[in-house]
């Protein structure tokens, strides 16, 4: 009675009771929200009645709500406040939660009413978004094998079982591993840091007793990143990048064999579904379609990518050679890169960080937000929080509160690398025709405040931060009528146009200067930076779009494999590298032992779609210069009706809608410099 998930929160927007949810509740309100969702789906199948939109369709998407409540926060959680007590309880539920969608998707009665209901779909005289819950919704049955032979199901199970608890142990190698290593530094070994990077090694000392009045540099980026573009010490770069480089490919952590057997397992899987291998399996609910569709989609940006980046690799040779040093390194590339940036723009990052404190580049992602489509962001500090670190807002549009929105910027041992966005509630209406509003999070890994400034940000940590809100506008925005249809429940390769075409906006010269302030004075970013800047936006850009394309290609090589095999890494990787030509000065932008998005984190077959999305987006922004107004109010308004929709239509159509024809790839091109 004293598990605070049995009932609804009493709390302002039925917000998580965060403070009330202790890790004891987690266990017993899942197993609690699997019994429950499991009479409700008996319910259905017991029914005497003939199968209906209502009865069946509509009722199988409001169930499981208690288990969505319980799920939603913990694994949130799991990525933002991890514990050994966490993992503990995760590994535990995994099985008995994959077990569970399993006994849904091949209950063979419940899948034979769906079914009825879809085979009468064009009688029904359904309403659009009707018609695509029933479509998506026999879908999901089919691809989640209701429709695999009754001898074959068992192993069917079994493989979930196996890729759920391998996927688990993956992201957890990967987090702890980055958490054990440190650089520890003595003074004499700072060279060519700024003093704001040396003053956040120095508090990274001094969180642990036996490295105070040291110097740390960790495996998390806003560590590790300045410190391989900065330092002077060439066996220091070395050192950080190989253990940046080779984590968990060895010891406690080794995360080799766990690649094999999700490689081998995947593939099973989807041959049991009637696909050639995984990739097409995911593809088909996909805009790509098929396997080749992304290989010609990512090919057409390789060839002028490499070219580019050998061309950089050029230049930073000689320069490499001046220092009196025989090759360049991939620990050398970000030194030297950033060496002839200021050479070149005389530009350097701490020049542009002191414009760029967090706030103000917060504030301009809301001012943007505002300008666009009318929605504006009211901090409140009473709203039940998860982490003290993280910042509530209530987002209105006119006088209405539309959702809630959590900001996580700084890292945290108990917090996984990167930056992304998540809900602990999605939007939908409920039985009784109210809106439930969706609560949003952002979680990023930007360098805390340090040496008495506030947290100032490099242009990609803007870009960042713009992107990741782009997603939240997303989900903030939908205005769906059913939760596995609104905000970003839509394809792997739509669902990053939103956060990509906010990108557009953080680095425009109007934008710039409306958001871009120095810390302490408060006055705007001189136009002679943001010159140089804009300038410089297409330098780099072959390593950038070059690491970014081979990890895509690398993702891709691994599951459209058609047959069983053993994968040998490092061997498979190194192939697969010099296959499509990667230089040795540039690695994957994530190697495979690390590789969380396609191992861990739900983009297997699918980390293609930045690239598939960034022609979209590019594209999109587009019409914005066209029109000569980047708040054009009309084109506003049809990209928030592509916001509002979720996928609840042919997601192509939405946005032939908004721009008139099929997008271009000639913007993106472009903008990169590839071209």
């Amino acid at each position: 009675m004293n598990n605070p998930f049995f009932s609804e929160w009493d709390t302002p927007y039925g917000i998580p009771d965060f403070q009330k949810i202790k890790p004891e509740h987690y266990l017993p309100a899942m197993k609690e929200g699997m019994k429950l969702q499991k009479a409700e789906i008996n319910e259905i199948v017991k029914s005497k009645e003939a199968p209906t939109f209502e009865n069946t369709i509509v009722a199988y998407e409001r169930s499981g709500a208690m288990l969505d409540r319980v799920t939603m926060v913990f694994f949130n959680l799991m990525e933002s406040n991890n514990s050994d007590e966490l993992e503990a309880i995760a590994n535990e539920a995994m099985p008995l939660l994959t077990a569970h969608g399993d006994d849904i998707a091949l209950n063979a009665g419940l899948f034979e009413r769906v079914a009825q209901v879809y085979s009468q779909r064009d009688t029904l005289g359904l309403e659009p978004e009707d018609m695509r819950l029933l479509e998506e919704t026999y879908k999901s049955f089919v691809r989640n094998g209701a429709n695999v032979p009754q001898e074959q199901q068992q192993r069917f199970r079994d493989i979930n079982t196996q890729i759920a608890s391998l996927s688990l142990r993956f992201g957890n190698n990967v987090l702890k591993a980055s958490n054990e290593y440190r650089l520890v530094l003595d003074e004499n070994q700072l060279d060519g840091l700024t003093p704001a990077q040396i003053e956040a090694a120095r508090e990274a000392a001094d969180e642990s007793d036996d490295t105070k009045g040291k110097y740390v540099i960790t495996l998390h980026n806003p560590s590790l990143l300045p410190f391989l573009t900065n330092s002077t010490n060439r066996e220091l770069r070395q050192q950080i990048w190989e253990a940046y480089s080779q984590r968990c490919t060895s010891g406690k952590y080794d995360n080799r064999q766990i690649i094999d057997s999700l490689v081998n397992l995947r593939l099973e899987r989807a041959k049991i579904l009637g696909f050639d291998n995984h990739a097409a399996y995911v593809l088909d609910d996909c805009m790509a379609k098929t396997p080749q569709a992304v290989y010609d989609c990512l090919n057409q940006l390789w060839t002028p990518a490499l070219n580019k980046a050998k061309a950089e690799c050029r230049e930073y040779e000689q320069m490499l050679r001046a220092d009196g040093y025989d090759a360049l390194q991939p620990w050398d590339w970000r030194y030297y890169s950033e060496k002839l940036r200021k050479q070149r723009y005389a530009l350097d990052d701490d020049t542009i960080r002191q414009y760029l404190p967090l706030e103000r580049v917060r504030q301009g992602a809301f001012d943007v937000a505002t300008k666009l489509y009318g929605i504006t962001f009211r901090e409140n500090g009473s709203l039940p929080n998860y982490d003290p670190e993280a910042t509530a807002y209530e987002v209105l549009d006119g006088d209405t509160v539309i959702a809630i929105l959590y900001m996580d910027f700084f890292p945290r041992a108990s917090k996984r690398s990167g930056a992304w966005m998540t809900n602990f509630r999605e939007q939908y209406v409920d039985s009784k025709g109210n809106n439930v509003i969706p609560i949003i999070q952002i979680v990023c890994n930007f360098s805390k405040p340090s040496g008495g400034k506030p947290a100032l940000l490099d242009f990609d940590e803007a870009e960042t931060l713009f992107h990741e809100f782009g997603h939240s506008l997303h989900g903030m925005l939908s205005r769906c009528h059913y939760k596995s249809l609104s905000g970003t429940n839509v394809p792997r390769d739509f669902v990053e146009l939103p956060s990509q075409v906010m990108e557009n906006w953080c680095r425009h010269p109007q934008v710039i200067k409306e958001y871009a302030r120095h810390y302490a004075t408060g006055e705007p970013i001189p136009n002679k930076l943001i010159d140089k800047i804009i300038a410089a936006q297409t330098y780099g850009q072959g390593f950038v779009n070059t690491e970014l394309l081979a990890a895509s290609l690398l993702d891709m090589d691994y599951h459209t494999i058609n047959e069983p095999r053993h994968i040998e890494l490092p061997q498979f990787e190194d192939d697969d590298m010099a296959r499509i030509g990667l230089i040795p000065q540039i690695i994957s932008r994530y190697r495979s032992t690390y590789f969380q998005h396609i191992f861990s984190g739900g983009y297997s077959a699918g980390y293609y779609s930045y690239t598939w999305t960034a022609i979209l987006d590019a594209d999109a922004f587009e019409a914005f210069r066209e029109s000569g107004d980047l708040y054009n109010p009309v084109l506003a308004r049809k990209f928030r009706h592509i916001l509002e929709s979720g996928n609840t239509s042919d997601l192509m159509e939405l946005y032939r809608q908004f721009r008139g024809k099929d997008p271009s790839v000639q913007p993106l091109l472009r903008n990169r410099g590839l071209i």
